[in-house]
Formats: C-alpha cells, structure tokens, sequence
C-alpha cells in the first residue's frame, strides 16, 4: 500500500495544494472552457454561448459540445496537471503506474467493481435524487434543482448518439478523458497531499472525493459521486498504482454510457436516466459481488505489498 511519499511536490504539503488548487482553476476553469469554447464555436453554425446557457441544441450542437468538453477536460485535468508535476515541480508520472505482477487480471476485477458498485448503492443515488429541504433552504433548492435540470438536458444532448461513430466519440470525451484526469487530480495529486498533510490516509481520500463530488455541480448526484471517489480512493491506497481507480472509473463511465446508448436505440428497457433504483434483486447482487471483490482487491496488494518489503 501506498506511503505518504513525496510523489507530487517537495514543498510543504499545503503549499502543494495551493499550487495544485490554482493549477486546476486555471486550467478547468479559465484556460479550457476558453479553448474549449472557442474551437467549438469554430465549427458550429450558430451561438454557442447562447446555446448552450438556454440549451438550445440546432444542428451540430453535440459535435460542438464534445469538442468543448474534451478540450476542458484535457487542458485543466491532464495537460496542466502534468506540465505542473514534470514541469513546475520536476516530478515523473512513472511513480503514479508502478510495474506489478498481475496487473491484467486486476484491472478486470476493478473493472467488475466499477460496473457492480453503482449498482449496490442505486438506492441512495435514488434517495439523493428525490431529496428534499426544510424552508429555510428553499433558495438552495431552487438553485440545485434549476443546476439539475440544465446539466441533466446537457448530458441528455450529449448523450443522443445517432451512430457508433458517436458512440465512440461519446466515450472518449464522457468515460475516458474524465477517468484519466479525474483520477490524475483528485486521486494522485490531492488525496495524495491530503494524506502528507494530515497524515491520515481516510481523512485524505474523504476529503478529496467531497472535493471530487462538489466541482461536478450536481447536488442532487452528490451522495452517489461522493462514494464513487471514495471508492477509486481506496482503490489507489491499496494498489498503489493509478491506473487500477483509472481503469474502473472508465468502465465505470463507459457502461453507463453504452447503458443509455441501448436505451435510446430500443435494445433495453433499463433507463438509467430516470434516477431509479435497480430492483432490489440486483442491488443485492451488487452488493455482494462488490464487498467480495474489494475484499479480494484488498488481500491482493496487501500480499503483494508484504512480499515486496
């Protein structure tokens, strides 16, 4: 398992993740959607800006959605976090993939448990959903709710594949880009200052998936994300290795993605964009196959761990 090693940077810890936390404006915030932003509306015939705060989705909304979202995903969680570890803080990235025996047959466990466990915690996701507040936070509610919509009619425009071509698309700018530079940022360079500064690794990779959950901007899909990158947390300690939390947070991505893909082309009857809870047959299901293949993920490294000091 992982110590608290200075992977990221040799500064003191908090000043790390100052730098850190900048970087990621910057970049997420700033330099991407201005990119981002300014390519798409390179090839869409229309307003985007406009479009997109009013969503109104004319021809070649979604083309112009993807190239905007995968190129702030890219600068601000991929491309300015790895020029800020090799270039600012002279790091490698070959720390954060260490070579280890058995690799393959991981990540097919993780990938089973980025499949199974959003099925066992379906309830709570639902629970989240439906959510509701005292009086005195009407105000938020009103904002979360109107936040929920809009995102909710986005990744509904995003996600209106017309072909396999877009399909693929889809999951390159929806599952792959935000596994690698989620997890990069959130897993690697946070929780892994988080856990220098407070020296305890729990408080690290709780803090960080609060920090992962809230930028989404979808309160009403807190609870679920919070879990999910306590999830990928844990995966990281016990491994070691960044690519194992990448890899079941891609397939993770992924089957939702093909999930709605099938929906929309009347191959299933699942809809996962209605919020409900699998039938409790299946929560059961995943709650089983979960607990016993992080068990499984645990002993694994654990072993490895101890045959390697």
């Amino acid at each position: 398992m992982l110590t608290p090693r200075n992977l990221v940077s040799d500064r003191p810890p908090l000043q790390s993740l100052v730098r850190i936390t900048l970087n990621v404006v910057l970049g997420f915030v700033i330099l991407g959607p201005i990119i981002g932003l300014t390519a798409a509306d390179a090839i869409y015939d229309g307003d985007l800006l406009n479009d997109v705060q009013h969503m109104t989705m004319g021809p070649g909304f979604m083309e112009a959605m993807f190239l905007m979202q995968g190129t702030v995903t890219f600068v601000g969680l991929i491309l300015l976090p790895v020029i800020h570890l090799t270039r600012l803080e002279h790091k490698s990235l070959a720390p954060f993939f260490p070579p280890q025996p058995k690799t393959w047959m991981m990540l097919v466990v993780v990938a089973a448990i980025g499949i199974a466990f959003p099925t066992s915690i379906s309830p709570l996701a639902e629970w989240n959903l439906n959510m509701k507040f005292p009086e005195f936070m009407s105000g938020f509610e009103e904002w979360a709710m109107q936040e929920e919509d809009r995102l909710a009619k986005l990744t509904e425009a995003l996600t209106a594949f017309g072909s396999v071509g877009d399909l693929m698309i889809g999951l390159v700018v929806i599952a792959l880009l935000p596994a690698i530079g989620e997890e990069l940022v959130f897993r690697g360079l946070l929780q892994g200052e988080l856990w220098r500064s407070t020296l305890n690794i729990h408080v690290a990779i709780w803090v960080s998936s609060v920090i992962f959950s809230a930028i989404h901007m979808q309160f009403y899909g807190f609870i679920p994300r919070l879990l999910l990158g306590a999830l990928f947390g844990y995966l990281y300690y016990w491994s070691g290795n960044l690519l194992i939390p990448m890899f079941s947070h891609f397939l993770n991505n992924a089957f939702a993605v093909i999930m709605v893909y099938l929906n929309h082309m009347k191959l299933i009857d699942v809809n996962l964009e209605n919020g409900e809870a699998v039938p409790p047959i299946y929560v059961m299901y995943g709650v089983v196959i979960s607990t016993g293949l992080l068990y499984f993920t645990w002993k694994h490294y654990r072993t490895l761990n101890e045959a390697t000091e």
